[in-house]
């Protein structure tokens, strides 16, 4: 069920062999995401049950999901952006049928993020299921 966009995630993760590499990866993929403007960083759009600041601003539409977020901690940006390409571009009817837990667990992210950095996934992850439900 998983986007094109994230299974080259999960090569690209296979492809590189220790954790520091895949970390760096993700921090990379952080830094290539343009930054949400400032007039969007707002209670509204930011996820409560992160350690860092996170903002994510769901535009779905002609009934396909997209969102777009930011964060001030690079690693979270770079989650950010794994979830970008786990939903983005899914009919919004199937974003709450994906299970993110075992996509992002085809990743390890699980195993290796601290217990905020996990909680702060989780959130993120169920604002955009809350945000897609509600569509």
């Amino acid at each position: 069920m998983a986007t094109e966009a994230f299974e080259e995630i999960i090569e690209t993760f296979d492809f590189l062999d220790d954790w520091e590499d895949r970390y760096r990866h993700v921090i990379d993929m952080g830094k290539a995401m343009p930054p949400l403007e400032d007039a969007l960083k707002v209670p509204a759009t930011k996820v409560d049950g992160c350690a860092s600041q996170v903002w994510l601003v769901a535009a779905p539409s002609d009934g396909v999901f997209h969102f777009r977020g930011d964060s001030d901690a690079m690693i979270v940006r770079g989650l950010v952006a794994i979830l970008g390409a786990l939903y983005n571009d899914v009919p919004v009817g199937q974003v709450t049928k994906i299970d993110a837990g075992a996509e992002l667990g085809r990743l390890g992210l699980t195993d290796h993020l601290s217990a905020q950095r996990s909680n702060g996934l989780r959130a993120m992850v169920e604002r955009i299921r809350g945000v897609a439900a509600a569509t």
